[in-house]
């Protein structure tokens, strides 16, 4: 029988370019989580976002895009288009629900989605529809410890997505205690401590909300200025 040898390299190489070395990394933590894996594919950190530039340039595991507007096939097309990591998809749930949720969340299947979300209002009546309308996992969030957990499961909610603020670790802790095997992604907050906390509660993954793509043009003009002021410097001292 084979065993593990002890002088085994446990550093990861990276591998990169000079114009691909400026990326959007989430946060290290993320990886002591156990993650979830959707079709033999282990993925612990998803990225909250639907900026197609950041999508193209993260490191994360996943995609989770869920916006504030009614959901639009041509939004997931487009990302799904340009992301070359799995991405999940938000199909409505508060103001649309019903037939035309179940549409729209088999477009996405179709369209290469591995999972979609429903908003935390989703009726029962919608959840089982997705749930029979497409062959892909049925995503629910839960924003409140008022939630009714168990209804969304037997509705047939796959996975739970806890997105409950500073009462998220809380929320998740509970959700654990009664569903020990339930895959739950919760976001993890803008610290290592908060992410390690969510972790700890016992969420399988977790959600990284990215800097938007005006802050991060922020620090890359700072570098511009200071690049030009330097230039500038060494012509007058020409």
């Amino acid at each position: 029988m084979n065993t593990p040898s002890k002088n085994r390299i446990k550093v990861v190489p990276e591998i990169t370019t000079n114009l691909r070395n400026n990326f959007v990394r989430v946060p290290g933590i993320i990886r002591e989580a156990s993650g979830i894996r959707f079709f033999g594919k282990r993925l612990k950190s998803f990225i909250f976002t639907t900026d197609v530039a950041i999508i193209k340039n993260t490191d994360a595991d996943a995609v989770i895009a869920v916006y504030p507007f009614t959901p639009q096939p041509t939004i997931t097309q487009a990302i799904l288009t340009v992301s070359d990591i799995p991405v999940i998809c938000g199909v409505g749930g508060g103001l649309t629900h019903g037939t035309r949720s179940g549409n729209i969340a088999l477009h996405a299947e179709f369209q290469g989605a591995i999972g979609v979300v429903l908003n935390a209002p989703t009726p029962s009546e919608t959840i089982r529809y997705v749930k029979e309308s497409i062959d892909i996992p049925v995503i629910c969030t839960i924003v409140s410890e008022f939630a009714d957990i168990a209804e969304k499961l037997e509705s047939g909610a796959d996975i739970i997505n806890v997105s409950g603020g500073a009462k998220t670790a809380a929320i998740v802790k509970r959700i654990r205690s009664e569903y020990p095997l339930v895959p739950i992604i919760a976001t993890g907050g803008p610290t290592d401590a908060s992410i390690n906390e969510t972790i700890e509660a016992g969420a399988n993954a977790i959600t990284f909300t990215p800097p938007s793509n005006g802050d991060l043009f922020k620090d890359r003009m700072k570098m511009y200025r200071e690049i030009d002021n330097q230039r500038y410097q060494d012509h007058q001292e020409d």
